[in-house]
């Protein structure tokens, strides 16, 4: 995949969660709420500050982050379906130690 986003926006996949509740009742497509997790595919440069510096994103391509339920707006690139969104739509990083525990 060719693309690169603008600014300060990034591109998530969003992550699927278990479709099992901990009691082992699979859950229907028509019951599931969509991710708010997801991980960054791609990220733009970063936004300019007022003085025209160019100021990076804090995250990379390859971190694992939360985002509101609303955020981003959904399309389609090679088939797949992603979100774009700014960086200060997402919520926070989830640090590898803890994506290990959820796992």
């Amino acid at each position: 995949m060719k693309f690169r986003p603008l600014h300060d926006r990034v591109l998530v996949r969003r992550i699927e969660q278990d479709e099992r509740t901990k009691g082992g009742i699979i859950i229907p497509d028509t019951a599931k709420e969509k991710p708010q997790e997801g991980e960054i595919v791609a990220a733009g440069p970063g936004a300019r500050n007022e003085q025209g510096e160019l100021v990076a994103l804090d995250v990379k391509v390859g971190d694992r982050v939360l985002f509101g339920k609303w955020s981003g707006t959904e399309v389609k690139i090679d088939g797949e379906d992603l979100l774009i969104m700014k960086e200060s739509d997402l919520l926070g990083v989830i640090e590898a130690s803890a994506a290990a525990k959820a796992a």
